[in-house]
């Protein structure tokens, strides 16, 4: 097997690889994607619990001044009760304040109520509202959910089916050279084998000098660019 045939081969394990690391990059995204999403419903949960919160904080809130105002009216009655037995005018005149000021009291605790009144409608409306769209987001995070986990399992078995065609192309290669490649792949970290076109190593974007690249034409002997120390080959324009 000449040293094309065996380029030809290395490059057919590289896009092997390119698609195993983008799988497996994908795979390992999975686990962060799905917390997003639970995070994402979670965010939902607070927001309806504090507004539940809320409300049973007005609930109590409206039934403190409703309390108020029953205690008040009852104290009014007593006030008019004591007023047609009252024999001065100072005791007429004291209790005529009295009930002014529980009046003004009872006035208050009505006007608190009915804006209590208006912020549970208010705070009801909210829930209602956040609960319809709670069961939509969830709903659809459910979908997404299923269609990852569906695309985890596709990628899963063309992972396993890229692994054994790594092997099997792998095999091909001389032993020597298979060894060459896995070192110069550590050593750039990614892309092990680039074409050079016109001249130019698609690995680094440089220029290689003429004799190079009129050697690398004649593809009898392995190549590596100067600049970026990537296995090289030719690649007609």
């Amino acid at each position: 097997m000449n040293i094309k045939e065996q380029i030809d081969i290395l490059v057919k394990l590289q896009k092997i690889e390119i698609e195993s690391d983008d799988i497996k990059s994908k795979l390992s995204n999975v686990s962060k994607k799905l917390d997003s999403f639970d995070a994402k419903l979670k965010e939902f949960e607070q927001s309806i619990i504090d507004e539940e919160s809320l409300l049973n904080d007005l609930n109590k809130e409206y039934r403190s001044y409703d309390s108020d105002a029953q205690t008040s009216l009852a104290l009014i009655k007593k006030s008019q009760e004591k007023l047609r037995a009252v024999k001065t005018n100072k005791e007429y005149q004291s209790l005529l304040k009295e009930m002014e000021e529980l009046k003004a009291k009872n006035s208050q605790a009505e006007d608190e109520m009915l804006l209590g009144l208006d912020r549970i409608d208010e705070t009801e409306k909210n829930i209602s509202v956040k609960k319809d769209e709670y069961s939509r987001v969830k709903e659809r995070v459910n979908s997404d959910k299923e269609t990852i986990m569906q695309e985890v399992e596709i990628g899963k078995e063309r992972l396993a089916k890229l692994e054994a065609e790594w092997n099997e192309v792998s095999s091909k290669v001389k032993p020597e050279l298979l060894k060459r490649y896995m070192m110069v792949k550590r050593q750039v970290k990614g892309i092990a084998i680039a074409s050079v076109k016109k001249s130019v190593c698609s690995g680094c974007n440089m220029n290689l000098p003429p004799q190079m690249y009129n050697e690398l034409q004649r593809c009898d002997s392995l190549k590596f660019c100067p600049n970026c120390q990537r296995i090289i080959y030719w690649e007609k324009s």
